[in-house]
């Protein structure tokens, strides 16, 4: 087994959250397997103070469920779940676009080219374009400047990760995928609010038919 990173400064159970959370995320906690504290603590070589402040941290953010008298189960994904996800961020996320689309400078607009140059550089390579993918899409947050939305934005992308079937492993989920972020930038680029939102509608819209 490999040796375990060293835990940073920073509080004990934050490190020890984002420890689990990209455990969750790497599937190597399954959506609906039980959390077992006992053999966690002592993988970490903590006491299970820490980690069950951990484990409500990773409860408030959605990705795991606590049971009475049951302990702390990996959250599974309904599909009325994903569905609801898929709503509400194609909600959020097609109104920051449209925002970016009426507000960005040139270097903000440049910016998001060289990311979509990125994204283009990494079409045979599914995990890399699934990060960078992801980055579009808060950069895009980020200019919109409305922290409240990125943060829900934020959560709920750590949640969308609990689904088994990820969109982009669908055959030729990627290359579509591309074709939407050119449509969006495309809007953007001409300073075309309306046209924006519809484009990131879309891509929503065809990621829940692919993941679903």
């Amino acid at each position: 087994m490999s040796a375990l990173p060293l835990l940073t400064p920073r509080a004990l159970y934050e490190e020890v959250a984002e420890q689990l959370r990209q455990r969750i995320f790497r599937r190597e906690l399954e959506p609906g397997s039980w959390i077992d504290e006992l053999k966690i603590a002592e993988e970490f070589g903590i006491s299970r103070t820490p980690l069950r402040e951990a484990l409500k941290v990773l409860a408030a953010e959605g990705l795991v469920t606590m049971k009475v008298r049951r302990g702390a189960y990996v959250t599974e994904m309904s599909e009325k779940d994903l569905r609801d996800v898929y709503h509400l961020l194609s909600l959020l996320e097609s109104d920051a676009a449209g925002v970016v689309a009426q507000r960005a400078t040139p270097s903000q607009l440049q910016a998001l080219q060289a990311l979509h140059a990125e994204l283009e550089a990494a079409v045979n390579d599914r995990e890399k374009f699934f990060a960078i993918n992801e980055r579009f899409h808060m950069q895009l947050l980020e200019m919109a400047d409305n922290r409240w939305r990125s943060q829900m934005v934020a959560d709920l992308r750590k949640v969308m990760k609990l689904n088994r079937h990820n969109s982009l492993l669908k055959q030729g989920r990627i290359e579509d995928s591309l074709r939407e972020h050119r449509c969006i930038l495309d809007a953007m680029l001409a300073g075309n609010g309306p046209a924006t939102v519809q484009a990131m509608q879309e891509h929503f819209s065809h990621g829940l038919e692919a993941a679903t």
